[in-house]
């Protein structure tokens, strides 16, 4: 969410920042939004100046009556009830052009960095060459993970489809156990060695946790939804439930079929940065508790809208998927660290299970909504014979805090200012048992266990046929 005292302050950078980012009217956008806070500041002198008047008459009124003057005095009532009604209705107003700004801000994405490449799609990503690691292998007989799993008779999609429909799958036996195992491989890793402290969170969360960390209202159809829980007598209710984002439940992405029905949606998570991020909305933290680390390995659930077609076999693109996401909460001078920091820690992850990877930094046109700067991981697959996202490391900046209305105290200071949240994968399980079966796979088509998961399974070292 953007602060309208930035773009008043300097519209022509926030022109230059949206113009970044593929807004082909940036300048007339963003003389839109100067123009609506010009009405509503105009709006608010206005009615401050009516309400100021409106006690004077008020006091007015007793001093005529006590001097007996009835005519002045019915006059001063006359004006002080024709002052209620002008003021009740930019009041109104008022409410009407501050929802109808914050709810165009809330569609707009958070502005890149300043070292963020400018392009309009992938092709225009700059690859970190510091940051890759491993030899990719190039075996012209690979095989994809698919393949590979269903002649061990451990993956079946067919069964999974019958009962789920597409983009779903069953793992069995020791392909299953490789899945947990490479869960709570990442988990004791980022727990013990990294600082991140495992949460458990909520797997449905409310419209506002969506609205906080910017899924809703521009991203609505790339969710699951359900409507149930609590009964509310009107949207009123509904508005006070999400009452920290101090935006209203229709700019959340309400739709008329919940205000037919009075309930609050709830949807399931596309990832754990969700709750995890959201865990501070509303609040304000003291300076001493940041940075504030956070991970969780949960499922995730995500209508892939807009992906038809692309990547129909196998498991890169899945409606439902295990993920260990990494979350921090911190003050703006650390976040550039940080940022480096959680990306340090998601390849450590791929080093320790000899996988090759390189890391690219998105462009502005790449990027997600609100992003200010995102480092992709991309893990190689030999039987794809090429490199695939795996992680995606942004830093938000203030963006998210700000529709959360998260907080913290400086040191020795009153004020108080929004804190920097940043989230990543840490990594996609799915993903990485794909790299996996792919970069360990054998000419008898069995699969090699990595050293560091040898323990969490148990011992075993190979992956055969099912019995």
């Amino acid at each position: 969410m953007h602060d309208i005292r930035t773009i008043r302050d300097d519209p022509d950078a926030f022109a230059a920042g949206l113009a970044r980012r593929g807004f082909a009217e940036a300048d007339r956008l963003t003389q839109d939004f100067v123009s609506r806070d010009g009405e509503l500041r105009a709006l608010l002198t206005r009615l401050q100046d009516a309400q100021a008047r409106r006690n004077e008459a008020s006091r007015l009124i007793g001093r005529a009556k006590a001097a007996k003057n009835e005519a002045e005095a019915q006059a001063l009532m006359a004006e002080v009830a024709g002052l209620k009604d002008e003021i009740q209705r930019g009041e109104e107003n008022e409410r009407r052009l501050g929802d109808e700004m914050r709810a165009k801000l809330a569609e707009l994405p958070n502005l890149p960095a300043e070292d963020v490449p400018d392009g309009g799609d992938e092709n225009a990503n700059v690859e970190v060459d510091a940051r890759r690691w491993g030899k990719p292998t190039r075996a012209n007989d690979a095989r994809e993970h698919f393949d590979l799993g269903e002649a061990l008779g451990l993956m079946d999609f067919e069964r999974a489809t019958k009962i789920a429909g597409a983009r779903f799958v069953f793992l069995k036996g020791r392909l299953a156990r490789l899945e947990r195992a490479i869960g709570n491989f990442m988990l004791d890793l980022h727990t013990e060695y990294f600082g991140y402290t495992e949460m458990s969170p909520p797997l449905m969360v409310r419209d506002a946790a969506f609205f906080g960390t910017g899924q809703l209202p521009k991203f609505e159809d790339d969710s699951f939804w359900a409507l149930g829980g609590e009964q509310f007598a009107s949207l009123a209710h509904l508005d006070e439930l999400a009452g920290q984002t101090d935006i209203p439940a229709q700019q959340m992405g309400v739709t008329g079929r919940l205000r037919d029905h009075r309930k609050a949606r709830f949807g399931l998570i596309p990832t754990a940065e969700v709750p995890l991020t959201n865990y501070v909305s509303g609040e304000i933290l003291d300076e001493a508790e940041l940075p504030l680390r956070m991970t969780a390995w949960t499922p995730c659930f995500r209508a892939e809208a807009g992906s038809a077609g692309r990547d129909t076999r196998g498991m890169i693109r899945m409606h439902q998927f295990a993920k260990v996401e990494l979350v921090s909460i911190v003050t703006p001078e650390q976040s550039a660290a940080e940022h480096e920091r959680m990306t340090d820690c998601a390849q450590e992850v791929l080093k320790r299970l000899g996988l090759p990877h390189r890391v690219v930094t998105l462009c502005t046109g790449d990027m997600g909504f609100t992003a200010k700067k995102t480092y992709d991981i991309e893990v190689w697959l030999p039987g794809q014979n090429r490199y695939r996202e795996i992680s995606s490391c942004s830093n938000c900046g203030d963006f998210q805090a700000r529709r959360m209305n998260a907080r913290y105290r400086p040191r020795s200071e009153k004020a108080t200012r929004f804190v920097h949240t940043l989230n990543g994968s840490g990594l996609a399980v799915g993903r990485t048992l794909v790299a996996i079966l792919e970069n360990y796979q054998e000419e008898d088509g069995t699969i090699a266990i990595p050293d560091a998961l040898r323990s969490y399974m148990g011992g075993v070292e190979r992956i055969g046929k099912a019995p």
